[in-house]
C-alpha cells in the first residue's frame, strides 16, 4: 500500500509499505477514506526527529471503512464507515474506566514511562503505524474505533471526532468557563478553533481568540470569536485586560504549544538537537529545556487571579523550567494532557451528527488533497501557505488533485 513516512527534518515521503493484518483477535484492517494533518505533525516534521526512525508511517486523525476484524471484535464489522482515535486504549482498565483513555493501563508505553500508545507517534508512544495510509490496522478495536453514519455526507462532517473536536471540548472542559465568562484562546489553529467554537457554544459570554495569521482570524469571526491580531496589538496582556473588566479572562486556553512564535532561543533549541545524533539528542529533549515557551507564559500572565490555564498545544521538554513533558504526559493540573477521545465521543457526536452543523465542522477543512501529494501538504501547513488551516489527505485522489476551500463554502 501507500503510506506517508517520515525520514528526517522536514522529509516525508509518499512510498510502498507492507500491507496491514489482523495480529489479534481485538485488530481490526481499515481502509483510509480520508486522513488529516494535524499541528502537532508538524512537531514530528520539525523537532521530534530524533524519537522516529527512517520509514515510520505519520497520522492519527484517520477514518474510513472497515475490511476485516478479529474474532473479538464484534461492534463494527466490514463495511462500517468507521472514525479512529489517536489513542490506543483498552476500553477496561482502571485508568479507562476512569475516563483516562490516554493513560490505558494496557497499552503505556512503559520502556519510555509514557501513557497510552499512538497512531503514528514517535517511539515514545509506541511507534505504531499511523493512519496517512491507504490502509490501517486498528489495535484494541473492540474498543477504539467509532461507528459513524454511512448517510453521504462528506467525511469532514465526522472526521474530526478522531483528535480535533474531542481535543478542543476537553480544553474547554478543563478550562472552567464559569456560566457567561470568559475565555481567551492563544492560536486559532484548528484545535484553537474548535476550542473557540465549543466554549462559545457551552456559554461562554465573551469568547477571543488571539492569532496572528489573517485566515485563521477570519475564520474564527465567521463563527462570532472576538479576534486579537498579534501583529497589531503591541501589549497583549493590557489589550486583553481593557476589554475583560481590567483584570482578564476567567480561562485562558493555549492551543499553541512548544513551537510559539517568537520564542527565539528555543526555536534554536530545538533546530540544534535536530542535528545531533539521536543519542544525545533524546536525553536533550527529554531531560532538557527545549519547548518555546511565549505561550504558556502569555496565558499565565493574561489570565485573571483565580482564573484557570488549559492547555491543549504539546510540549515536551524536562526542564523549561518546569518539568512539561511530564506535566503533559501525566495530566496532572494546571489543566492539561492529550484529550481522552472515547470519554468524550457520545458529548461531541450528537453536535457533529446534527444537519445544523452547530460547531461548524463543515467550515474547517481549506484543502482536501490526494495522499500522493502529502509532502507538500505538510509543507503548506508548517509555512500557512495559501491559507491553510487544515489539510485532509485523500488516498482515492490522482496525485495533484486539489479541492480548496471548506465544504461550507463549496456549499
Amino acid at each position: 500500500m501507500r503510506a506517508l513516512t517520515w525520514h528526517g527534518r522536514e522529509d516525508v515521503r509518499i512510498e510502498d509499505v507492507p500491507d496491514p493484518t489482523l495480529r489479534e483477535p481485538t485488530d481490526a484492517v481499515v481502509r483510509i477514506t480520508s486522513t488529516a494533518v494535524c499541528g502537532s505533525d508538524l512537531h514530528l516534521y520539525g523537532v521530534l526527529g530524533p524519537f522516529l526512525s527512517p520509514g515510520d508511517v505519520l497520522g492519527h486523525e484517520p477514518m474510513g471503512i472497515v475490511e476485516e476484524v478479529g474474532s473479538e471484535v464484534t461492534h463494527i464489522r466490514p463495511g462500517d464507515r468507521v472514525v479512529i482515535p489517536f489513542n490506543i486504549a483498552c476500553g477496561d482498565c482502571w485508568m479507562c474506566r476512569r475516563g483516562l483513555q490516554t493513560q490505558c493501563e494496557t497499552t503505556q508505553v512503559r520502556e519510555h514511562d509514557k501513557g497510552a500508545a499512538l497512531f503514528g507517534y514517535t517511539s515514545l508512544y509506541g511507534q505504531v503505524p499511523g493512519g496517512q495510509a491507504e490502509y490501517l490496522r486498528v489495535p484494541m478495536a473492540h474498543y477504539g474505533p467509532v461507528p459513524v453514519p454511512d448517510d453521504g455526507e462528506p467525511d469532514e462532517r465526522y472526521l474530526y471526532l478522531s483528535d480535533v473536536v474531542p481535543t478542543a471540548w476537553q480544553a474547554v472542559e478543563y478550562a472552567h468557563i464559569p456560566d457567561g465568562g470568559s475565555v481567551v484562546v492563544l492560536g486559532l489553529g484548528p484545535i484553537g478553533q474548535m476550542s473557540a467554537r465549543i466554549a462559545r457554544h457551552r456559554g461562554a459570554a465573551q469568547v477571543i481568540g488571539v492569532d496572528l495569521v489573517p485566515e485563521r482570524l477570519a475564520m474564527a469571526r465567521r463563527h462570532g470569536i472576538s479576534t486579537l491580531d498579534l501583529r497589531e496589538t503591541d501589549e497583549l496582556v493590557d489589550a486583553i485586560r481593557s476589554i475583560t473588566g481590567g483584570r482578564g479572562p476567567d480561562s485562558v486556553i493555549d492551543a499553541v504549544g512548544m513551537e510559539a512564535h517568537g520564542s527565539h532561543l528555543g526555536k534554536l533549541a530545538q533546530i540544534g538537537a535536530n542535528w545531533l545524533p539521536d543519542a544525545l539528542a533524546k536525553p536533550l529533549f527529554t531531560k532538557g529545556g527545549v519547548d518555546r515557551l511565549d505561550a504558556l507564559h502569555a496565558a499565565i500572565e493574561i489570565v485573571r487571579r483565580g482564573g484557570t490555564v488549559s492547555l491543549s498545544g504539546v510540549y515536551g521538554g524536562m526542564v523549561d523550567p518546569m518539568p512539561m513533558m511530564d506535566l503533559f504526559d501525566k495530566q496532572i493540573t494546571v489543566r492539561m494532557g492529550q484529550a481522552n477521545v472515547r470519554r468524550w465521543i457520545d458529548d461531541v457526536l450528537p453536535l457533529v451528527s446534527d444537519p445544523a452543523d452547530p460547531l461548524g465542522v463543515l467550515d474547517l477543512r481549506t484543502h482536501r488533497m490526494s495522499l500522493e501529494d502529502g509532502p507538500r501538504a505538510y509543507e503548506l501547513f508548517q509555512k500557512k501557505d495559501d491559507g491553510a488551516i487544515k489539510i485532509i489527505l485523500d488516498p482515492t485522489l490522482p496525485a495533484d488533485a486539489t479541492a480548496a476551500g471548506t465544504q461550507e463554502a463549496a456549499r
